[in-house]
């Protein structure tokens, strides 16, 4: 059985035992899989013949705060003012449907060069500081993406041997990838002259609500409307 429904078929028959079902979504297989279980489940993914993920691809953290929230619809914000950064098109029927999960998710992707295949694996992380298993001792690569996942969104990687950041500066204060961090940021650095060194400072800049450029009539116009 070739291609997306040969590997549905062997997810569903190996991962009966979870009550795990694979979803198809834009030509990609989805597992979901419970946080509790996800060790158990990657290493039969990895380990399986018939399934063979021998290749973390990537690892992404996910902030599901007002998911499903159209930030740019043209109509809506030029008739509101408001845009991005603000909370007033947040949409309740979204934030409903998310109700129920936890804010943040770990994202997978997973390939078998073997079989060809291509898997996507979500788990969502539990607790008030947002927790889920390492899975660096079963996919080396996972090392980076999990610094990365925790520097960006917060997310805590339990067992993970050296969890600290990546890309941000040191001393940096927040998670700049969670959608409630602002988005001129906390602090800015200068050289100081005096000092002679860089130093900190709370950010000059004044929030402001972002709205759409809107495009009026002029004389480009006019001759279209001539003709």
């Amino acid at each position: 059985m070739p291609g997306l429904a040969g590997l549905s078929y062997h997810l569903q028959d190996k991962l009966k035992a979870y009550a795990i079902t694979p979803s198809l979504a834009f030509n990609e297989l989805t597992i979901e899989v419970p946080v509790h279980q996800l060790l158990l489940v990657m290493r039969l993914l990895r380990d399986d013949p018939l399934l063979h993920f021998e290749m973390l691809m990537d690892l992404a953290g996910v902030d599901y705060s007002h998911y499903g929230v159209s930030e740019w619809t043209t109509v809506e914000s030029t008739r509101t003012g408001f845009s991005r950064g603000t909370l007033d098109n947040i949409s309740s029927e979204h934030t409903e449907k998310m109700a129920h999960k936890p804010r943040f998710a770990v994202v997978y992707h997973l390939l078998s060069l073997l079989h060809n295949w291509r898997l996507r694996v979500r788990t969502f992380a539990i607790g008030e500081h947002p927790l889920v298993p390492s899975v660096i001792g079963l996919w080396n690569s996972a090392n980076w993406y999990e610094r990365e996942a925790f520097d960006l969104f917060g997310i805590l990687f339990e067992g993970h041997a050296d969890l600290r950041r990546i890309l941000t500066d040191y001393g940096f204060i927040g998670h700049p990838f969670r959608k409630d961090f602002p988005l001129i940021g906390q602090v800015e650095m200068r050289y100081c002259a005096t000092e002679k060194r860089v130093v900190y400072e709370p950010v000059s800049i004044t929030p402001r609500t972002l709205v759409p450029k809107t495009i009026r009539d002029d004389h480009r116009y006019l001759q279209d409307k001539i003709e």
